[in-house]
């Protein structure tokens, strides 16, 4: 509803203000104005998709404004009539806002230039010596100059109390707009240095030198999937050896968690290959196969090593192009399997059982609440709709559905893979409506607190939808008794909590052919399209507890030594054998 409202005075606010210009009606003029100010403001917050489709259809918020300006003129024309000095004082400080604007943002895009054609960004490495400006006030910084529009309102606002106000206004809003771009001048120069790409590679090489990285952490991909590099650096805190983070991508170590570890971002690949400063590592770790690994894997003396950043029955685990890394590191016994299976050109030797350290920190406990709490954690599209993984699409609401109207009462946690809707935009709204449809039952909860909630409803239950990339999914398989996922990593690693798991048989394959194609699935409940199998999770007794240990050991490899130490002895052997 205020969204609705939202567009509806965007859209009606500028008729009026030319009505109430030509009529003239000066009061009126005013008091819309305001309020047109308002709703330019709120539009971006409440009605998000309007400013940017009114910018394609060439109604962008300069045009807005320019024609809130014009109004405004015309008002005092009106009014005034244009004979008047401060009339053409007005016109010409209505230009000069402009002016201002449009020289503070060529000074914030050179700003935003130099720094983004640094060619090496760090994080937890001291590059003092760059003398790195400090970025100035988000406002400042906004390279569309958006605040500054806003400074119109002076001259808009002033022309409904007469001429003269409105030129004193926009003389006052050109003087702090033009303040707004002096200020901008000491950060472009103090910023100035940093566009000389040999000094800064020479003082960021001196100090990743001085720290002799062992091994490396390479990723680059889209920000959705920083979840891939993310689950490894708490390993490689932990890891014997040295370890520091290449990236490629600007700004992606800002969707990285808090680490220790020295990060570098280099987008360059001329500048990769010829960054001196990284050859005392031996060893490099990939997650995720894309095509800028070709970079860093054409640097000589690096033995590459691919971990993938999940362990499941997915084509991921198998692709042909693992072949180009010289070994393949998996989690167990079923790793290796895969590749055997599917002759894809990984020689057998060259797999290796590692485990998963990340896991360490499953609980094997429930959260011991009076109810049972069941996570529905689907994957995402995949690249093509063949595969049939995500349930999404086709059984997400139901399942969820159910889930909420099942008695006795349960909990639902829901979280989505980060990449839900990359490629399809049908799971971004089977997401939404899913999310409309527990944020339904808690606002149902909350207005009553009594017997006209849903029927049987604990009301101390909180149904929890997980989207944002601070919530772990490992957090999410500590506070649930049961999960309900797709065929991925996220069965796997909760095999490692002893609890309770069901798949969706998303394409309704017969089950013994689905079982042959996907192993993980053998100690958990099937679910199919009609969700059969549902009712035998939530109300059936669990008979599967020793297939589920026997999976573990398979999938995961043994609990000793533990995941931590085959980690570290991997490493070890890599750097005896080089």
């Amino acid at each position: 509803m205020r969204r609705l409202i939202v567009i509806a005075a965007l859209f009606c606010c500028y008729p009026v203000l030319l009505v109430s210009a030509l009529w003239p009606a000066p009061a009126v003029f005013g008091a819309v104005a305001v309020l047109s100010y308002a709703v330019e403001y709120a539009a971006p917050h409440l009605a998000r998709p309007l400013p940017e489709l009114l910018g394609k259809v060439h109604l962008g918020i300069t045009v807005r404004f320019a024609a809130r300006e014009t109004m405004a003129l015309l008002l005092v024309a009106r009014t005034a009539g244009p004979e008047s000095w401060w009339f053409v004082g007005l016109a010409a400080g209505m230009f000069a806002i402009h002016v201002a604007r449009a020289g503070h943002t060529g000074l914030a895009m050179r700003l935003r230039q130099m720094l983004s054609k640094m060619p090496v960004t760090t994080r937890n490495i001291d590059v003092s010596a760059l003398r790195i400006p400090r970025m100035p006030p988000r406002h400042l910084r906004d390279a569309r100059s958006v605040p500054f529009l806003y400074l119109d309102a002076l001259p808009v606002v002033g022309a409904a109390a007469g001429v003269v106000p409105a030129a004193l206004g926009a003389g006052l809003a050109f003087l702090l707009g033009s303040a707004g771009a002096l200020a901008l001048i000491p950060y472009v120069r103090r910023a100035t240095p940093l566009t000389d790409a040999a000094r800064v590679l020479e003082v960021v090489g001196r100090q990743v030198e001085d720290y002799r990285p062992e091994v490396i952490l390479y990723f680059s991909g889209a920000t959705a999937a920083a979840y891939q590099a993310r689950m490894w650096l708490p390993v490689l805190e932990r890891i014997d050896r040295r370890a520091v983070v290449v990236l490629r991508e600007r700004g992606m170590a800002t969707h990285l968690e808090s680490t220790t570890l020295p990060m570098l971002c280099i987008p360059s690949s001329a500048d990769l290959m010829s960054f001196r400063a990284l050859s005392s590592a031996k060893l490099c770790l990939y997650v995720a196969n894309v095509g800028r690994n070709v970079h860093m894997l054409r640097i000589p003396g690096l033995r590459s090593v691919f971990l993938n950043h999940g362990d499941s029955d997915k084509e991921a685990s198998f692709n042909p192009f693992s072949r180009v890394y010289d070994e393949v590191w998996v989690a167990g016994p079923a790793g290796r399997d895969r590749y055997r299976r599917a002759r894809v050109g990984v020689r057998d030797e060259c797999v290796h059982e590692v485990g998963r350290p990340q896991l360490e920190g499953i609980s094997t406990a429930g959260p011991g609440l009076p109810y049972r709490t069941v996570l529905y954690a689907p994957t995402w599209e995949g690249w093509n709709d063949d595969l049939f993984h995500t349930s999404l699409l086709t059984m997400g609401p139901r399942i969820v559905r159910a889930l909420l109207d099942h008695r006795p009462a349960v909990r639902v946690i829901y979280k989505p893979h980060p990449l839900t809707g990359h490629r399809d935009k049908r799971a971004t709204r089977a997401h939404r409506k899913i999310v409309a449809m527990i944020e339904a039952r808690e606002l149902a909860k909350s207005k009553a607190r009594h017997p006209s909630s849903a029927p049987g409803e604990t009301s101390e239950i909180r149904h929890l939808v997980v989207t944002d990339q601070e919530s772990h999914l490992y957090d999410c398989f500590n506070e649930c008794d049961l999960l309900i996922s797709d065929i991925s990593s996220v069965v796997s690693d909760f095999l490692a909590s002893d609890k309770p798991y069901a798949v969706t048989n998303v394409a309704g394959l017969p089950e013994r052919a689905f079982l042959e194609r996907y192993p993980s699935a053998e100690a958990g409940v099937l679910l199919g399209p009609d969700l059969a199998g549902l009712a035998n999770l939530l109300d059936g007794e669990d008979t599967l507890a020793r297939a589920r240990a026997k999976l573990k050991s398979h999938l995961l490899g043994p609990e000793y030594p533990d995941a931590l130490t085959r980690f570290n002895a991997a490493i070890e052997r890599v750097f005896a054998s080089t």
